[in-house]
Formats: structure tokens, C-alpha cells, sequence
């Protein structure tokens, strides 16, 4: 550019010439502020690895907390099931009102937000680890784990709600926004990976039959010193992960202050009551949270006593942790496939046939409890898993699109279907979890023996195999009555363009 105006002064005249100078001027500037909001591949990734450790510890809890605090803590079943339902509705309450505070705050030097995720960091990191630690004293173990989890769950908000929101911060490039996106989706799912992967390879030494080899069947043989132990090691080791990813996203993400401004500007707020009732009035919003509500809980239910069930009901305790390590990379491994599947055959039919998938699988393992077929059934459980976190996220954009056509006077009002969907969902994983294991305090469970009676075998069939059946029958038929079909997707995203 430099030797074509160089040429146009000789050739052309000085009038033309100055034309030319502030074009270019125009174009550098331009430029410029185009090379400002491009986030470079350090800060993607950087980015990405702040939200990984959220997963690993939401990985390590779901799939082995109850069985900690059954067998390890050894508070009674009864207990145990008012820890995990009153934990999870907790944590359910405090996102809008999480999101509320963060609204409120104040720019600083490192952010808005950065404070937020910075300042919970060591206190979450310490709740953490207590909760995963045995009180010397028994009869205030109840309360001991209702409180730190409930603690750990309200600091998990304040950590996950202002992340969430930094995507908006990062750039006000949408291309470079999605980027983002996509990095952090793809570290959340190694995360959740390498969560069970930590938890079960250090903590399955606890669980043994070695430790029932000296001890009575109705003993508490997991009560010992290395039970404890390796669960501590477990939880620093997690701790630690938390530590370092935040450290890196701090030192390596620039959270950029107005760069949402324009979003508020071009749209006019309507109050939250307001579009809390519009909201709840859409049919298609309606349909599609009670679907993935019940399969969200059959998936739960599966998930939260397969450690129990492979223990206690399949005589499979020495391989729980490679077949939970099977599932989650089976899971990892399908993503890509599902997410061609749902762009090749479109989204409902996905959702039938990848939640589908499931349901032989679990019961054959059910009737047929040897190794051969748990790893069977780990890698058909896993490509379900995958459809089940994926598809929801994949649809519920649709609804929005659909929400928008149907009330175009309406604005505002996105946060409003993605808040509600996540409250409504952990409110029902907090019911599953603490309905289930208040079924094993009704059949009998014995806290802390290696071996339990026929009842408790019977009700952990029932928790693996014909309850997250029944559910998922239940969320297939409701999905029987989702309306928006591909036809209507590709309209309403025509309309929508057409609109803009």
C-alpha cells in the first residue's frame, strides 16, 4: 500500500493524493482494532483451562461421594441422602443468586469478574478438602458434611457463575467468542474425564476385598486409616488442580471492561418477572426441560450408585474404577460423532436414538453382572452420556429462536431459559440422589460392611437397571411431543435472518 500511494503522488493529483492518505489512515485503524478484539490461541486456552477444574471436582463427587459417605465417613443412609438432596437443591438456589450479586459488583483493576473466581478460589479449594475428611467425633459427622457441602457448593457458584459470564468479556467478536467456547467445552469434558480418572485410580484401593479378607462381613472395614487416607490424598491432589487452572487463567485471560454494552443498547430489558412468566408459557421450552429433567435423572441415578452397584450387587469392586474410566472416554470419544448425527438426521431423532442406547445395556448388566459384560456396557453407557449432556445444549438454542419469532416484542430474556434449565435440572439430580439412597436405608444398608443383605442387592438393581429405565421412557414420551422438528428449525432461522 505504501509503494502504491508513493506511485499515486507522481501520478495523480495532490488532491487525490490526500483522499488516498486518509483512506489508509481509515483502514490502519481499522486494523487495529480488529487485532484488539482477536484473542490469541494462549488466551483461548488459557480460558478453556480455568473451567476444567469445576468438572473434575463435579466428576469426583458425583460418582464416588456417596459411597464415601456410606463406607468411609459412615454416617447412616437416612443422613447421607439429606446431605446430597439438601447440597444439591443449595447449590440449585444460589446460581440466581449468585447472578444477581455479580450484576451488582464493581469494576476493579483485574475485572469485574476475576474477583469473583480469584477471591473463592482458596476457600473453595479448603471446603473441598474437608469435605472429603473423617471428623474424629461420630455424632456430629451429619452435620459436619451438611455444612461443608452446602459450603462447597455455594462457592462453586461463585466460581462457575462469573466464568460463565467472562465469555461475554473476552472479545466483541462473536467468531472469537465461539472460539472460546468451543476451547473451554472441550477442556470441561477432558475434566470431567480426568476427575474420575484422579479419584478412582487413588481411591480403589479402599474398596478392595483385601480389606474384608481379617474382617467380619457386618464390619466396618473401610472406617480404617487407609480408607481415610486415600480419600485425602484424592482430595488434595483435586484441590491442587484447582489451584493451578485458576492461577493460569488469571495470568493468561485479560477480561476486557464495555464489551457487552452494545448488547443492552440494541435491545430493550423487559423486567425479570415478566419474562420469567413468558418464558414458563412457551410450550417448546416447557417440553423439552421436563424430557431432559427425567432423563437428566435416570442418567443421574446411574451414575450415582454404579459404584455401589458394581461393589455390593456385581462382585465387580477391583474393576469399578477402569469401568468408570471406560465410560466417561467412551463419552468423550462419541461427542463428535453425536454432533454429526444430529446435524445429518436432526436433533430429536438424535435424542431418541442416543438416549435409547442406554436402556438394554444397563439392564443386561443387571441380569448378567460379569466383567465382560460391565465393559460392554461401560462404552454403550458412555455414547449416552455423551447424547445426554450434549443435545440439550444443542436444542435449547432453538427454543430461544422459536421463543423470539413467537414474542418479537421480547428482548432479553435468554438468560432467563438457560438459568431456569440448569436450576430445574440440579433440583431434580438433588432429588434422585437423596430418593435413592434413602431406598438403601429402607432395604438395610449396612454402613461400612463388605458385604450387604439380598434387599439392598435387589434395590441397587433396581437404582441401575428398572428406575432410569422407567425414567427415560417417561422423557422419550414427553420429547414424542417436542414441536420444533427440523422444517421448523430451518424456518424459524430464516425468519430470524429475514428479521435482522
Amino acid at each position: 500500500l505504501f509503494y502504491w500511494c508513493v506511485w499515486e503522488k507522481v501520478s495523480s493529483a495532490v488532491c487525490f493524493v490526500v483522499v488516498n492518505l486518509v483512506t489508509f489512515s481509515w483502514q490502519k485503524t481499522e486494523m487495529r482494532t480488529k487485532r484488539n478484539q482477536k484473542l490469541s490461541l494462549c488466551s483461548k486456552l488459557c480460558f478453556a483451562i480455568g473451567g476444567a477444574p469445576k468438572e473434575v471436582a463435579a466428576s469426583a463427587t458425583a460418582f464416588f461421594l456417596q459411597i464415601y459417605l456410606l463406607d468411609v465417613a459412615q454416617i447412616n443412609a437416612f443422613q447421607a441422602s439429606m446431605v446430597l438432596f439438601i447440597g444439591k437443591a443449595w447449590g440449585a438456589v444460589n446460581d440466581p443468586i449468585v447472578g444477581f450479586f455479580i450484576t451488582k459488583s464493581r469494576w476493579t483493576k483485574i475485572g469485574r469478574l476475576m474477583p469473583w473466581m480469584v477471591g473463592c478460589t482458596p476457600f473453595l479449594v479448603v471446603s473441598y478438602i474437608y469435605l472429603w475428611f473423617v471428623p474424629p467425633f461420630i455424632s456430629g459427622r451429619f452435620i459436619w458434611y451438611l455444612g461443608f457441602y452446602c459450603l462447597y457448593q455455594t462457592l462453586i457458584t461463585c466460581f462457575h457463575v462469573p466464568y460463565s459470564a467472562l465469555t461475554m468479556f473476552l472479545s466483541t467478536d462473536q467468531k472469537e467468542r465461539d472460539s472460546a467456547t468451543a476451547y473451554r467445552m472441550t477442556m470441561e469434558v477432558l475434566g470431567t474425564l480426568v476427575g474420575a480418572a484422579i479419584q478412582g485410580q487413588i481411591v480403589a484401593s479402599a474398596h478392595t476385598l483385601k480389606h474384608c479378607s481379617t474382617h467380619n462381613t457386618s464390619a466396618s472395614y473401610l472406617g480404617n486409616s487407609t480408607g481415610k487416607e486415600v480419600y485425602m490424598i484424592a482430595a488434595g491432589v483435586i484441590g491442587g488442580v484447582f489451584v493451578i487452572c485458576t492461577l493460569v487463567m488469571f495470568m493468561g485471560v485479560k477480561e476486557r471492561d464495555g464489551q457487552t454494552s452494545y448488547i443492552y443498547m440494541t435491545e430493550k430489558q423487559i423486567p425479570f418477572y415478566k419474562g420469567f412468566i413468558l418464558v414458563m408459557r412457551h410450550g417448546p421450552y416447557l417440553t423439552l426441560t421436563a424430557a431432559f429433567l427425567f432423563i437428566t435423572v435416570a442418567i443421574q441415578l446411574v451414575q450415582s450408585n454404579f459404584v455401589l452397584f458394581c461393589t455390593y450387587a456385581a462382585d465387580l469392586r477391583d474393576q469399578f474404577h477402569n469401568i468408570v474410566l471406560t465410560i466417561l472416554v467412551s463419552a468423550v470419544i462419541s461427542i463428535p460423532l453425536w454432533q454429526w448425527f444430529l446435524q445429518r438426521f436432526g436433533k430429536k431423532t438424535a435424542a431418541f436414538c442416543g438416549i435409547t442406547w442406554i436402556m438394554p445395556f444397563t439392564l443386561m448388566l443387571v441380569f448378567i453382572p460379569n466383567v465382560v459384560v460391565a465393559y460392554i456396557v461401560a462404552v454403550s453407557s458412555g455414547l449416552s452420556v455423551a447424547a445426554s449432556l450434549l443435545l440439550p445444549w444443542s436444542m435449547l438454542p432453538d427454543v430461544v429462536d422459536d421463543f423470539r419469532l413467537a414474542n418479537p416484542d421480547s428482548k432479553g430474556h435468554e438468560a432467563i431459559f438457560y438459568s431456569f434449565y440448569v436450576f430445574f435440572t440440579k433440583f431434580a439430580a438433588g432429588i434422585s440422589l437423596g430418593v435413592s439412597t434413602l431406598c438403601l436405608e429402607f432395604a438395610g444398608y449396612d454402613t461400612g460392611a463388605c458385604k450387604q443383605p439380598a434387599p439392598v442387592v435387589y434395590t441397587l438393581k433396581l437404582l441401575i437397571g428398572g428406575a432410569p429405565v422407567v425414567f427415560i421412557v417417561t422423557g422419550l414420551m414427553i420429547l414424542l411431543f417436542y414441536p420444533i422438528s427440523e422444517d421448523i428449525r430451518l424456518r424459524n432461522k430464516v425468519c430470524l435472518e429475514e428479521l435482522r
